[in-house]
């Protein structure tokens, strides 16, 4: 089976993003015979997703899971659901790596409002919760680069009639990160990386 694996490099101020510390690792890691590619992402509207297809048009993978940060969250939460919006709310400091700041723009002028996931999200999370893993499902992906990935993602697969599946995994802050922010919840590299690897024998399995 051939995995195409995502992740994102740090964005908001922060100097790491855990993601990318998960890319590098699951890279080195022999699971089950599974042909995995790997591919970091810029924090940008849209050249994350240009970047992703190109990746996809040219790799053509059974399978693409991407993962993104999403600090304050507790557990490894696949995505179930994608909008088409990209938005930064008027009252955010948030902005992309290049300063970008959509507001009521959609991913797709002529795609359906939202898209579905189709990596297997409830066998994913059991699998990660039977291993002792922190896991649940998520039913928003936010506005932000995250769920514009993930809805582009998706839309290329629908209109292009693809025969692979995909779709996107958020994870919490690391130690590191929770290191300068105590409060800041937070899961170890280790028990990340081990989420990762149950949710690619999951697709393995099928």
């Amino acid at each position: 089976m051939k995995i195409l694996i995502t992740a994102f490099e740090p964005f908001g101020g922060d100097t790491i993003n855990p993601t990318e510390r998960l890319l590098a690792d699951i890279g080195k890691e022999d699971i089950a015979g599974a042909e995995i590619h790997t591919l970091l992402l810029p924090v940008v509207f849209d050249e994350c997703a240009d970047k992703l297809l190109a990746a996809v048009e040219a790799i053509r993978p059974d399978a693409v899971i991407c993962c993104g940060l999403a600090s304050g969250r507790t557990a490894i939460t696949p995505e179930q659901i994608a909008i088409n919006l990209k938005e930064v709310p008027k009252e955010s400091s948030v902005a992309d790596n290049n300063g970008n700041r959509p507001y009521e723009e959609r991913i797709n002028p002529d795609g359906p409002d939202g898209l579905f996931s189709l990596l297997p999200v409830r066998k994913m999370v059991d699998g990660m919760k039977e291993q002792g893993v922190p896991a649940s499902i998520s039913y928003s992906a936010g506005t932000f680069i995250c769920n514009n990935t993930m809805y582009a993602l998706l839309d290329y697969i629908r209109t292009n009639q693809l025969p692979m599946i995909g779709g996107f995994v958020h994870f919490p802050a690391s130690e590191e990160m929770s290191a300068a922010k105590p409060s800041l919840p937070s899961l170890s590299h280790e028990t990340m990386l081990k989420g990762l690897k149950v949710m690619i024998h999951t697709l393995i399995k099928g």
